[in-house]
């Protein structure tokens, strides 16, 4: 990329990387890391023509849940009960979406939550 004056790096975060929550101090601290490079590495290739961005999802449902709770299926479904969480396909649309903005455009954060969430800890759920 710096040989060719031209790319784009996007990391994928979380909304743990911009709000710390009670339980998470290992892995919100991990994702605020992954913020800090991504932002530092904005100011280091500020003159390369190479964009960084972060996209920092909030509720997606994926593994990561069973994988959180050592294989536990039901209590990994029990996280996105009675909302609508986002799919990996709405972060990728997010990726698309930031990578395929004109040249002079550089999205350097964005922050993507299911519609019932409001922040890291605060969410609407119907049930």
């Amino acid at each position: 990329m710096i040989e060719r004056k031209s790319g784009h790096v996007v990391n994928v975060s979380s909304v743990a990387g911009l709000q710390a929550y009670k339980g998470g101090s290992v892995y919100c601290a991990t994702k605020h890391a992954v913020q800090a490079i991504t932002n530092s590495l904005r100011k280091e290739v500020v003159d390369k023509n190479i964009r960084v961005t972060s996209i920092c999802p909030g509720l997606v449902e994926t593994e990561f849940s069973v994988v959180r709770f050592s294989g536990d299926q039901n209590r990994a479904d029990s996280v996105y009960k009675g909302l609508e969480p986002l799919l990996a396909e709405d972060i990728a649309d997010n990726i698309l979406y930031s990578t395929s903005r004109p040249p002079h455009v550089q999205i350097a954060e964005m922050l993507v939550y299911p519609t019932a969430q409001a922040s890291a800890e605060q969410v609407h759920r119907t049930q």
